[in-house]
């Protein structure tokens, strides 16, 4: 039987449960392609269902390409070739057990790559595991990949020998502050919320800057952390006054710019903003990740420090074996190698550039965009109280949808952030119903 639990309290319909679950088990490789699904009346005795539930199921699997019938055979896994583009990626745990996350960071995987997925581990599982402890900036052919993709997509021109490989974005961000020098970290208000408990875990004092104003005095700080590709979450560029403000305003003040490039790939209205460390690498420490492209679980990421920091860092993750796992850098190298993350990168862009509309179409006429539509997210403007009962009415469907204010400390914004990357299209429907309806309501 299948392992799948149906929950009669939730507002979504039994058969509607029963679709997602198979999708599930198919695009986490628990069913493969060409399995046998038990039959309707077997699975409906084994859930305690009728029968039209599991049929009305299998009828709604069958129309999306998900499963295929042999005639007096039963129904099976479709073929690769016909599985449907619009799969849930699998998903990481939701903050909220049994609703749909609709986050700022849940990429969408087009489950077409995920034999490519597969065969990067099955090289891991045949490859030989370095003699000791890893390199302590990385696998060595890893930072060449990675040296040669940033060269390449992000206008950023570094050695291999540059670049340390971290354990993500939050990774790289408390190693970089363990190497500075005492003073506060200027953090933009709203925020990155995982970036502001590292530098308050680092024992640092966060100095909140409102997001949209330049920066222009750093003193008495040892290092700014921002998102200047696409502002986290309200989703502006910085323009080329505030950059060069900004890095003016390090070197008075001898801090170090930190750019958390977290999902610069995903510009669909115009071409990807250089980053800004292309513009003074003695100032700037760049941090990118996998979690965005890959997928969050992988738990990798990349950092170029300014030549000052860079070795100290190293000594330090030398003594410590502060080091990813292995396993995983073999992984992602693979997956550069193979060509597997740009593909992933260039049908994901396709999704968004798809979904950013529709999200626009259906939020503008009650909420005010934040910013210009790029990325797997879009933040939209709002009273409080429309916000909160958007929120609520998207409880109801099933949906978590995060408050604006929830990225807030200082600064008085409200509104929604709305994530499209971890869903379906038929989820990101449903959701878009809920927020609507509860933002009409008043």
């Amino acid at each position: 039987m299948l392992p799948v639990r149906l929950d009669r309290a939730r507002p979504t319909p039994l058969p509607a449960q029963l679709a997602a679950a198979v999708r599930g088990l198919v695009t986490d490789g628990t069913l493969t392609t060409g399995d046998r699904l038990p039959s309707s009346r077997a699975l409906a005795a084994d859930l305690g269902v009728a029968r039209a539930v599991v049929e009305q199921a299998y009828d709604q699997l069958l129309a999306e390409a998900w499963v295929e019938t042999r005639r007096g055979a039963g129904t099976f896994v479709a073929s690769g070739e016909t599985l449907p583009t619009t799969a849930p990626p699998p998903r990481p745990a939701t903050r909220e057990p049994g609703y749909v996350r609709l986050d700022a960071g849940t990429p969408w995987i087009d489950p077409r790559h995920l034999a490519g997925w597969r065969r990067a581990w099955r090289e891991v599982s045949i490859a030989v595991p370095p003699r000791g402890y890893p390199d302590p900036r990385g696998l060595p052919d890893l930072r060449e990949a990675l040296a040669e993709r940033l060269a390449r997509t992000r206008g950023l021109t570094v050695g291999p020998d540059e670049i340390l490989v971290t354990a993500g974005t939050t990774d790289g961000l408390r190693q970089l502050l363990g190497a500075l020098g005492p003073g506060d970290v200027l953090v933009e208000d709203p925020g990155y919320r995982a970036a502001v408990e590292t530098v308050r875990a680092a024992g640092r004092t966060v100095v909140d800057h409102p997001a949209l104003l330049p920066v222009t005095d750093l003193a008495g700080c040892a290092a700014a952390y921002v998102t200047p590709a696409h502002q986290h979450p309200l989703g502006r560029v910085m323009p080329a006054a505030d950059r060069l403000s900004l890095l003016a305003a390090a070197r008075d003040a001898d801090a170090v710019v930190v750019e958390d490039d977290y999902d610069s790939e995903f510009r669909y209205d115009v071409a990807p903003v250089p980053a800004l460390a292309a513009l003074d690498r003695s100032r700037v420490a760049y941090l990118g990740t996998a979690s965005k492209s890959v997928c969050p679980s992988l738990r990798l990421g990349w950092l170029v420090a300014p030549p000052a920091l860079h070795e100290h860092i190293v000594r330090r993750r030398t003594v410590m074996h502060d080091t990813p796992s292995w396993p995983g850098q073999h992984a992602l190298l693979t997956l550069l190698r193979d060509g597997w993350v740009d593909k992933v990168v260039r049908t994901a862009r396709r999704v968004y550039a798809d979904r950013a509309p529709r999200v626009a179409a259906a939020l503008a006429p009650h909420a005010q965009p934040a910013g210009p539509l790029a990325g797997m997210y879009s933040t939209w403007l709002t009273d409080p109280a429309p916000a909160e009962r958007a929120r609520a009415a998207g409880h109801a469907a099933g949906f978590d949808v995060p408050l604006l204010a929830d990225y807030c400390r200082r600064a008085d914004r409200t509104g929604l952030v709305v994530g499209f990357g971890g869903v379906t299209d038929a989820e990101l429907a449903r959701a878009l119903d809920a927020i609507v309806g509860g933002l009409a309501e008043g």
